[in-house]
């Protein structure tokens, strides 16, 4: 057992109502929480050495079950509505109190750790866990203390995890047994009915997307960054399918982290200690980082074997497309440690425009910057049904809409203060199709978008000509090095001109529409950076 191993029963958590536990295993290794893993019959080891897990009857975030307790703190400052639902005071009560009668009896698996790289920032984050392999994903994807830190340790907020209990929503208040309740005034993060570890990042993320901006004036985001070698930092927003991992990965470049960042008047910090991937279709070949990270140590949740092996097969998703991996960010070769990087010179937009109308890559204005941010847009193609061609628009704020404890222009207004303190040029790349819409045209060439990208972090599109395009308004560069010329306007690779017009008019009516909701607290210079819908018929 390590040095820190286990403490004797009810040892320093009666003051968490868990005095009456079987015993609480403190501080366990990745080695011991393997072990007690394997033991208890919960995960078996791959043929890497990776523990895989299965998460029950959620493989996924169940967005409608997390809630924030209303109270005089949060009453007038969280955005209440179809992300943040709001939680009674005294059945938040009652249900710790039924959390803790449920354990009573049981061994918990604690965890000292932390998030935010930046120590001006740092919160420290006690976790309780019902299973030793929760308590392995805490461990990798938040910040580990040293021995010093640890024999010192005050947590400001905890987390509750007890995937075992299943709540009653009539006596409870929740909409169903499981739930993810934040309370902002108790600094308590209860977790219950569901195994997926995923829940227990990402209510850490909403939190600090509360605190950080709320309190502090730093901007949390969802984005990857990297690091150049002259030390030039770069951000990557971008939701699912769009190339933010894969775009951000960059063996040139140090990783500062792959999924969420504060950025502070000196720079930027990684919440996390590690990182949390998707596995499906995993291979060496395509992202050999992650790939070589599956060893001992990381977690892999919901994925299946190959027959009579221990070999992962990461195309089959009969469980869930959702297959994850959790491991240190130091399993990821050129991490940088600390995660830490100077404000940044350049950021990202990633989108996956399956409509073919945005351009490959456009400069934007501060104002337009502020417009994308809130609106957070990619498409997605419809799927595999025979016969079904349609973009799906998704519209998602900030990038990360239902991890927004405060309303979208908050962050988005913050946004736009650093970037004029800071000159920072923000570009939107479309790593979607060209030449037409899904089903005519094709999709854009990743080596055309690593070469766009290069060229923005390298300066090389610094002097070249720029021409604003109608509807949207963008200022989209007329040559790049590595790329033709003639895919940087996307009206000229369309055959059929007045198709690429009434499919750009189509788009911009959406924007508009999505964008209805926020215009009421949007301020004039974000509002003034919306489509024109009209142009082309003017």
């Amino acid at each position: 057992m390590n040095e820190f191993g286990i403490k004797a029963k009810n040892a320093s958590i009666a003051s968490l109502g868990l005095e009456n536990v079987s015993a609480a295993y403190w501080n366990l290794n990745a080695a011991e929480l393997v072990e007690e893993t394997l033991i208890r019959g919960e995960g078996v080891l791959t043929d890497t050495g990776a523990l895989a897990v299965d998460t029950g009857e959620f493989m996924g975030r169940s967005p409608k079950d997390k809630f924030i307790v209303y109270d005089e703190k949060t009453k007038d400052t969280v955005w209440w509505g179809d992300v943040n639902f709001k939680f009674d005071a005294a059945k938040f009560d009652v249900l710790y109190n039924r959390m803790c009668a449920y354990l009573a009896g049981r061994d918990v698996y604690v965890r000292d750790s932390y998030a935010c790289a930046d120590p001006n920032y740092s919160l420290n984050i006690r976790v309780v866990t019902e299973t030793p392999w929760s308590n392995l994903f805490a461990n990798n994807l938040f910040l580990r203390p040293t021995h010093d830190e640890i024999m010192n340790f005050t947590p400001e907020w905890t987390i509750i995890c007890v995937p075992g209990f299943r709540a009653t929503p009539a006596i409870d208040g929740t909409r169903q047994h499981n739930f993810t309740i934040l309370n902002m005034t108790k600094k308590v993060i209860l977790i219950g009915g569901s195994g997926y570890t995923g829940e227990i990042k990402k209510g850490i993320f909403s939190l600090l997307n509360y605190i950080l901006p709320h309190e502090k004036g730093v901007l949390s985001m969802h984005c990857s960054a990297n690091i150049g070698k002259d030390g030039d930092t770069a951000i990557f927003f971008g939701l699912s399918g769009t190339g933010k991992t894969t775009l951000s990965a960059d063996p040139n470049r140090g990783l500062i982290g792959d999924d969420e960042h504060g950025w502070s008047e000196k720079g930027i910090f990684n919440f996390e200690g590690g990182c949390y991937a998707k596995c499906v279709d995993l291979t060496k070949e395509k992202e050999p980082q992650i790939f070589n990270a599956v060893k001992f140590g990381s977690l892999l949740e919901n994925t299946e074997f190959f027959d009579n092996t221990s070999t992962v097969d990461f195309c089959n998703i009969s469980k869930t497309e959702n297959t994850r991996v959790g491991y240190p960010i130091h399993y990821i070769e050129n991490a940088v440690e600390p995660s830490v990087g100077n404000i940044p010179k350049n950021i990202f937009f990633l989108t996956c425009d399956a409509y073919g109308v945005l351009p490959p890559i456009s400069k934007l204005t501060t104002a337009q910057a502020m417009y994308h941010f809130i609106s957070g847009y990619t498409a997605k193609v419809a799927g595999t049904e025979v016969g079904v061609t349609e973009p799906q628009l998704t519209f998602s704020a900030c990038f990360g809409k239902v991890f927004l404890p405060l309303h979208p222009t908050k962050y988005a207004e913050l946004l736009g203060k650093k970037l004029k303190e800071n000159k920072v040029t923000v570009w939107l790349v479309n790593t979607g199709w060209s030449g037409g819409s899904f089903g005519v045209g094709s999709r854009m060439k990743l080596s055309y978008t690593r070469s766009l990208i290069t060229a923005a972090l390298t300066g090389q599109l610094e002097n070249v000509k720029y021409e604003t395009l109608p509807i949207f308004g963008l200022n989209a560069p007329t040559e790049c090095p590595g790329v033709p010329s003639e895919i940087l306007n996307p009206r000229n690779t369309w055959k059929d001109k007045e198709a690429f017009d009434t499919t750009a008019n189509k788009l911009a009516g959406s924007f508009i529409k999505n964008f209805e909701q926020y215009a009421s607290a949007a301020n004039d210079e974000i509002m003034s950076a919306a489509p024109k819908v009209a142009a082309v018929n003017a």
